[in-house]
């Protein structure tokens, strides 16, 4: 029986010549990665399995949720990671200044590359699946058993296929084809399996929007979202890494418990309204019920503070002001990414537009730093998840988007699409 691309991935990494669905393996891992929330509560299960980490090189410490440190206890928090990372010799800890959003830091610094074993204490983990590596979000646990081990079990995932068709037309990106998607299945509709994107219309893909896709996977379930490797993802990693890599294919014969046909060139921009990320609805529905509201808008997170997503924003913002009722919050993922967008001139349109523009930061999109929200607001934002309080009190609402749509509905002071920006 063939496999599918995360079947070969993790047979490979179990010294198996195959794997089946719902088999479990114990899996070697090539980098294992926690942050400021999850690295703290792992240290002392760690401790009781281990003195020493099984590779310096391949645990990856990054604080990036609530730094720089919010209160006492972020400072905590970071304090422990710090000096676990001192006294292990860790390679890989990335200090304020030197860190970013962990999911776009990784890939930007190379340490993840086609073909690996990735595990990580939180769950957006399986964005590098965008560059062909099995990647999934882990439990505390299971992070100190691969920080003291350098190894893991797995349940083999089943798997879905989906063949996207079609070029997305203007103002469409990874994010409202990932919502369609979710929408479309439901946020348990790939509960444990692997979202697999094959077809020519991944070609008409840029790297960030395939980053956004994988990094949603989990938002319907999944245990993981991968692409094939194309020449686009080959000139990122050797762009970016000097680690060798392998890339894996799906045989002809693979087994998929589901196969989905997507037309980008029929998707609009789509929104997830509240609370959930399958809660999807396009821009032209939108258009047609009672005008909401807003309050704040987010730009950025681990889904959407890439390089792209930024000037996808500041080209909607260039020349137009926020509404005078709405604040906006931008964040660029990695401190690469801030120093381009004031190469660029973006950080002058921001600011001019009536942004804020901050360190980067996970900032508001767990409800604890930058941006937290109170009773009643609504937030356009290009974070992940529209879940009951996430973002702050528990009566807000949170309507999930793409950069543009973001960018456009902070002028309008409504939800509004990009074709009709500074409309109010």
């Amino acid at each position: 029986m063939g496999m599918t691309m995360t079947q070969k991935i993790l047979a490979a990494h179990a010294g198996l010549d195959s794997v089946s669905a719902g088999q479990l393996i114990m899996a070697k891992l090539d980098v294992v990665m926690a942050n400021d929330i999850t690295g703290p509560m792992a240290l002392p299960v760690f401790r009781q399995m281990s003195d020493t980490v099984y590779d310096k090189e391949k645990v990856v410490l990054v604080p990036d949720h609530f730094t720089p440190n919010k209160d006492i206890m972020s400072a905590e928090n970071s304090k422990s990671i710090r000096e676990f990372a001192k006294a292990q010799g860790l390679t890989n800890y990335f200090e304020i200044g030197q860190m970013g959003i962990e999911h776009a830091l990784l890939p930007e610094k190379g340490l993840v590359v086609a073909g690996e074993c990735i595990i990580g204490a939180d769950s957006h983990t399986c964005t590098y699946g965008a560059l062909g590596a099995f990647s999934t979000g882990v439990g505390t646990t299971d992070i100190a058993t691969g920080m003291a081990t350098g190894e893991l079990w797995f349940k083999v995932p089943g798997a879905l296929k989906f063949h996207l068709v079609g070029k997305p037309s203007q103002y469409v990106s990874g994010k409202d084809i990932i919502i369609h998607i979710i929408g479309l299945i439901g946020v348990d509709g790939a509960l444990y399996k692997s979202m697999e994107f094959v077809g020519e219309g991944i070609r008409s893909l840029s790297m960030d929007d395939r980053f956004t896709i994988a990094n949603m996977a989990i938002e319907a379930g999944a245990k993981n979202g991968i692409f094939p490797v194309d020449d686009l993802a080959e000139s990122y990693i050797k762009e970016h890494s000097e680690k060798s890599y392998k890339v894996y294919e799906a045989d002809e014969d693979a087994q998929y418990d589901e196969e989905y046909t997507i037309d980008l060139s029929k998707i609009r921009p789509t929104v997830a309204f509240p609370h959930l990320p399958g809660n999807a609805k396009t821009i032209d529905q939108i258009e047609e019920m009672e005008p909401i509201k807003i309050d704040q808008v987010v730009i950025g997170s681990c889904t959407n503070g890439r390089m792209e997503d930024l000037r996808r924003a500041a080209a909607i913002l260039k020349g137009q002001k926020v509404h005078e009722d709405v604040r906006v919050i931008v964040i660029p993922a990695t401190q690469k990414i801030y120093k381009q967008c004031i190469a660029e001139g973006l950080v002058d349109i921001f600011i001019d537009a009536g942004c804020s523009f901050n360190t980067p930061s996970c900032g508001p999109c767990m409800g604890g730093h930058m941006g937290v929200l109170a009773a009643g607001e609504k937030c356009v934002s290009t974070t992940n998840r529209n879940f009951v309080g996430r973002m702050g009190h528990v009566d807000s609402l949170i309507y999930l988007a793409s950069p543009e749509v973001a960018a456009a509905s902070a002028i309008a002071g409504i939800i509004a699409g990009p074709e009709k920006r500074g409309e109010r």
